[in-house]
């Protein structure tokens, strides 16, 4: 997979998984990762799967209908590329925190979804439901922070609330953070990432 990886100066650090959104590059998140934390490493990816030229981490069939076949192995496919990324940069396979906008945090949430050991956390700006009528891994020891917008019209709020329950109810520690916005990413929420970040025992 299409990436860039930036070792950090402190290798205790989690790293971070950067996870854009339809249409975005592996470039899009590189300032938020320097604002959730600039001494970490980061391995920010480019998703796969073309879109009429728009690169994403998976298909849809429509706005909101995801392909839940290419779902499950684009979410495969992620995984094993993070095994063998924590190979080539030498960086703690259990020590990761995604970070996901859009369809970025839906891969990221498929990830605690189908795979108990991807990652140690993650930030989900703006996701949806991956699946629905499984059952998730224990998920016990992870931390998740989603953000969403109180009028947004791709991911409802009703949407953001059952993506917390479910992970919940896996054993996950989970937060909800509102803002009174649409699907944007705002500067808002990055800061309440950060906050979140910040008081994990890293």
């Amino acid at each position: 997979m299409k990436h860039i990886f930036n070792k950090g100066k402190d290798p205790q650090k989690p790293t971070l998984l950067l996870l854009h959104g339809t249409g975005g590059n592996e470039l899009d998140l590189l300032p938020l990762a320097g604002r959730i934390d600039d001494e970490a490493s980061v391995l920010s990816v480019r998703g796969n799967v073309s879109e009429n030229g728009m690169p994403r981490f998976f298909k849809r069939l429509a706005e909101g209908v995801f392909d839940e076949e290419d779902l499950v192995f684009r979410t495969k496919e992620l995984n094993q590329f993070l095994d063998d990324a924590a190979q080539e940069y030498d960086f703690d396979r259990d020590n990761m925190i995604a970070i996901g906008y859009s369809n970025g945090a839906n891969i990221a949430a498929s990830l605690l979804f189908h795979y108990q050991h991807a990652l140690k956390g993650a930030i989900l700006h703006h996701p949806m439901v991956p699946r629905r009528g499984i059952k998730l891994p224990d998920l016990s020891g992870k931390s998740v922070f989603i953000t969403a917008g109180t009028n947004d019209p791709i991911c409802s709020p009703v949407e953001s609330n059952e993506l917390q329950t479910l992970l919940e109810n896996a054993n996950a520690e989970v937060s909800l953070h509102w803002e009174d916005k649409g699907h944007q990413l705002t500067a808002q929420e990055v800061g309440a990432a950060k906050t979140w970040y910040s008081m994990l025992k890293n």
